[in-house]
């Protein structure tokens, strides 16, 4: 999934790690059957079976009724409308009466197809309340991506965000097969409220009280870059107990009461879904919005202390600062001294020695010039950036966190949340952190990362095959992910096991080095690495459209389309030398030789990328084989 640079070193023992880490926080066991090192984060609570999701709301509410959970944007103005503990709960509570009175019974299934919101939030703890089970759609699906979910996972009512997406989920499935269609933007949550009246919270709470942490909270459909998507199960334990072992493991990011969320990314990914249940079960305040076009508005009047990202959100930041500073010659020598410093300053941190004077010197001036202002620009208090989807890389990771703002990168999958992630106390830039408290973690023969633990998924819905092909005989997931554990028990992860190259003279090549290693240009929009039964590596590469028109002012070129520049002499010698700086992260028979740049960039609407932004490999192959296949000078030789 992402982190780079493969390692073959085993893990240390653990009275090596950090000081705050003891025996008794992370073993390190060999496996009866094999060869292969298992590592088990330390179980920091201790849990039991009526722990579930509603009971972290209620707990929540015991310690603070009356503090702000939520800040809920006003419609006019830029203010946000403060919601406590107590009056959340109510509003779960009135929500699950109406979900009863509609006829719901407990496991029945009802499904959101909405943009991030606080409505989103309250119907899926609702619906937990109730004991049913939510079924996220994505708002970007498709008719038959809809029909599908809604058929596999038997959905029976179905919460859209409006009146469009309200007639496409009609258009999608047979007459009679949904019970109830509501629309958020046709006072929906009115509505079902409204069906609830005569139906006493006595009902509600009986239901709440026959939950367990086995009980099925969710099933989330892997947007998947190949196949039918698959519905991952994830019970109400799944979820509490990671989130309870979590804030333990580490408590500077929900636990304090300054905590301040705001969550921008879908709720239908179980990356940003997880942090809305971390957040509430801790003790500080959660906000939402739902359209990216007012984020940073939104951050400057919210002020969070951390935030969820993707690395693409990191890299625009940067290369947007860059391309702003580089409209004048003395901008760019004092951006890029900046930067240099904030990178020094960072590579200090880990040195015994710390930053000299004159370094902190240097990175306060540069604070002044520099970094203050994109402090400003995320709302100027964040202080961590938990970042997931993909890596970020050695340089802006040193980057941010010379410039004030440490980016914590993690690793996880539908089927188990997280599975590592960088903490306060516990962190290696370059790498994706130690496995979490609570998982079982091994790398198999094959350099393949596997997963066992309260967090893991119990397995796909009426997917049988599927099951047998994810868990091995003793039970562990396998995540189809290459991987490594270093000496200081940090995770790296080289690319995907499936998405694999072997060229034509038997080099095995991981494309996700040299595709993580090139995207961070501001030219670069997306990059596939070619090669599979081919003598050499090659690329195909899409432009990014925003940034174009502020690399072309800041290289004194003319306007141009993507067409155009695709063509254009000095576009394509700044891609030649991305390409250069990509290839030093491997061997020459790795390296990528040739490229082309494509004039269609990957979306979601044209079907090459997932709503959680990956590229579907197979797509893209198969799209552009014409363009592969001129690379090359014809298609792939039948001896192969």
């Amino acid at each position: 999934m992402f982190g780079f640079g493969r390692d073959k070193d085993p893990i240390s023992e653990p009275d090596e790690l950090e000081e705050e880490t003891s025996s008794e926080d992370l073993e390190e066991t060999a496996s009866p059957s094999t060869d292969v090192l298992e590592w088990h984060g330390p179980v920091m609570v201790k849990t039991e079976d009526y722990m579930t999701l509603p009971w972290l709301l209620a707990e929540r509410v015991k310690r603070s009724p009356h503090s702000t959970l939520i800040e809920v944007k006003n419609s006019i103005g830029r203010g946000w409308r403060r919601v406590s503990a107590t009056d959340f709960a109510a509003d779960v509570m009135s929500t699950a009466r109406g979900l009863v009175g509609l006829g719901l019974q407990p496991g029945d299934a009802i499904a959101i197809m909405a943009h991030t919101s606080y409505d989103w939030t309250l119907l899926d703890f609702s619906a937990w309340a109730a004991g049913l089970v939510v079924v996220p759609i994505y708002e970007t699906s498709s008719s038959e991506q809809i029909s599908w979910t809604i058929e596999n996972s038997n959905v029976k009512m179905v919460v859209t965000e409006n009146a469009t997406m309200r007639r496409l989920v009609s258009a999608s499935v047979p007459e009679g097969t949904l019970q109830y269609i509501f629309a958020l933007d046709d006072s929906g949550v009115v509505r079902i409220k409204e069906a609830g009246r005569e139906v006493a919270e006595a009902v509600v709470e009986e239901r709440t009280a026959a939950l367990t942490t086995d009980s099925l909270a969710t099933i989330i459909y892997t947007s998947g870059t190949t196949g039918r998507p698959k519905g991952v199960e994830l019970t109400h334990g799944n979820f509490s107990i990671l989130a309870m072992n979590g804030h333990e493991w580490m408590p500077e990011i929900a636990k304090p009461k300054d905590s301040r969320l705001l969550i921008f990314l879908p709720l239908a990914h179980v990356y940003a879904r997880f942090l809305v249940v971390f957040q509430i079960s801790g003790n500080g305040v959660l906000a939402h919005t739902p359209n990216v076009k007012s984020l940073l508005d939104d951050l400057a009047s919210f002020k969070p202390t951390y935030l969820l990202a993707v690395p693409r959100v990191l890299e625009k930041i940067y290369n947007s600062a860059e391309a702003k500073a580089a409209s004048s010659p003395s901008k760019r020598k004092i951006f890029r001294w900046a930067v240099a410093t904030a990178i020094e300053y960072s590579q200090a941190l880990d040195t015994e020695e710390g930053p000299s004077k004159s370094l902190t010197t240097r990175r306060l001036l540069a604070d002044r010039l520099v970094f203050s202002t994109l402090r400003h620009l995320m709302g100027g208090n964040v202080k961590y950036v938990i970042s997931g989807g993909g890596p970020l890389g050695l340089r802006l990771g040193h980057f941010y966190r010379g410039m004030g703002m440490t980016v914590l990168e993690g690793y996880g999958l539908t089927e188990c949340l997280i599975a590592s992630v960088n903490t306060v106390r516990l962190s290696k830039i370059g790498t994706i952190g130690p496995p979490i408290s609570t998982l079982g973690f091994r790398i198999s023969d094959e350099g393949e990362i596997q997963i066992q633990g309260p967090s893991v998924s119990r397995g796909y819905h009426n997917n049988p095959e599927a099951n047998a092909e994810a868990f091995t005989e003793d039970g562990w997931f396998r995540t189809g992910d290459i991987g490594s554990v270093d000496f200081d028990g940090y995770v790296r992860i080289t690319g995907r096991a499936k998405e694999l190259i072997v060229t034509a003279g038997g080099k095995n090549v991981s494309p996700a080095v040299l595709e993580d290693a090139m995207r961070g240009h501001p030219l670069i929009s997306q990059v596939v690495v070619v090669g599979d039964k081919r003598p050499f590596i090659a690329a195909l590469i899409t432009l990014d459209e925003e940034m174009l028109p502020m690399w072309l002012t800041n290289h004194g070129l003319p306007h141009m389309d993507v067409a155009e520049a695709a063509r254009h002499p000095q576009v394509l010698a700044a891609l030649e030398r991305a390409v250069k700086k990509a290839n030093e992260h491997v061997s020459r028979a790795e390296s990528i030789r040739e490229i082309r740049v494509l004039v269609t960039d990957f979306t979601e609407d044209n079907g090459m990328l997932t709503p959680s932004m990956k590229v579907k490999r197979p797509v893209v192959l198969r799209a552009f084989q014409k363009e592969i296949d001129e690379i090359y000078g014809g298609p792939v030789s039948r001896g192969h």
